[in-house]
């Protein structure tokens, strides 16, 4: 069986789930205010929604295909984090910080008008979803955090570091696509293809023809100011909300991941209140979920485990 494209892709989606709709809501900052779109499949009725978090420098069209395997379950709500993808910038880059991420995603749920969510978040994405998921009362009644945890190996952050923020310009679209692969390679062996589907949202064409990534680069200020000691102090805080967490908790950890160890795992798993965990071979930080045994560990967990309870 041939491999999907990413036309075959958004069709499927479209013909199983109707259009997506791209919206977008009005959140606050400490200097104004600022719109954080978001796509959304399925019915748009649907009391049961699931909330798709992106990643550092990504953007919520990286969920599309969780979507067309969740869809006939979830309204799947899968937004651009402020400073991302069709979100606003930020006017104080010193404001690209987890707290002002939860901020706008309480905004969100009110505005989807539902009373819980499930939640699907990838490295930055699940941080935020713990931090969320951590508060008392809570909206967040699963959560599944894609190769994340409240210690990141220092190892990791440096690597990070060396490309986030860097304006770069592309030639070309495909030139683009490349880079954007060339950073992400850790995520697994994707086709030419898969590649072109999920870095395409990332990347605009400039006034002047060139092409660029489409995410702020002072999304960096924040991520090269913190201290050791600030550092410490936001992962014991990690800790404590992880612990608070009272709903399920899904860890899913890349086998060769440099972000998420597995004595992290193991400390997750012995101090949240329902923790299980997977670890999916092949691949780094992140696990993509593009390909189906990936999103059936998603479905698993999200559908199949709830409909045996």
């Amino acid at each position: 069986m041939s491999e999907p494209t990413a036309a075959g892709v958004k069709a499927g989606l479209t013909a199983r789930l109707g259009p997506a709709r791209e919206r977008e809501v009005v959140c606050a900052n400490p200097t104004g205010l600022h719109r954080v779109a978001y796509t959304e499949w399925g019915d748009p009725d649907n009391p049961r929604v699931l909330v798709c978090v992106h990643g550092l420098t990504r953007s919520g069209r990286d969920f599309d295909r969780v979507a067309a395997a969740l869809g006939d379950v979830y309204r799947v709500v899968c937004p651009d984090i402020a400073g991302r993808g069709r979100s606003d910038w930020l006017p104080d880059p010193n404001r690209y910080l987890v707290p002002q991420y939860v901020a706008d995603m309480v905004t969100l749920i009110a505005r989807l008008d539902v009373e819980q969510v499930d939640w699907f978040g990838t490295s930055m994405g699940g941080l935020i979803g713990m931090t969320l998921a951590g508060l008392p009362g809570s909206p967040v009644r699963k959560l599944l955090v894609n190769d994340i945890g409240p210690h990141i190996e220092p190892e990791a952050l440096r690597r990070i570091g060396s490309y986030v923020g860097q304006s770069v310009p592309f030639a070309t679209l495909d030139e683009g696509i490349a880079y954007a692969a060339s950073l992400a390679s850790t995520f697994g062996p994707l086709t030419a293809d898969e590649w072109r589907e999920i870095n395409t949202p990332l990347i605009e064409q400039r006034e002047d023809g060139t092409w660029a990534f489409r995410y702020d680069p002072a999304i960096a200020v924040p991520f090269n100011a913190t201290t050791p000691e600030a550092g410490a102090a936001g992962e014991a805080a990690l800790w404590r909300l992880f612990a608070a967490i009272e709903g399920p908790v899904l860890v899913v950890r890349g086998e060769q991941s440099d972000l998420l160890s597995r004595e992290t795992v193991a400390r997750m798993i012995e101090c949240g209140r329902s923790v299980q965990s997977v670890e999916i071979p092949g691949v780094g930080h992140a696990p993509a979920f593009l390909d189906p045994e990936q999103i059936a560990v998603a479905r698993r967990f999200f559908v199949e485990d709830a409909s045996e309870s």
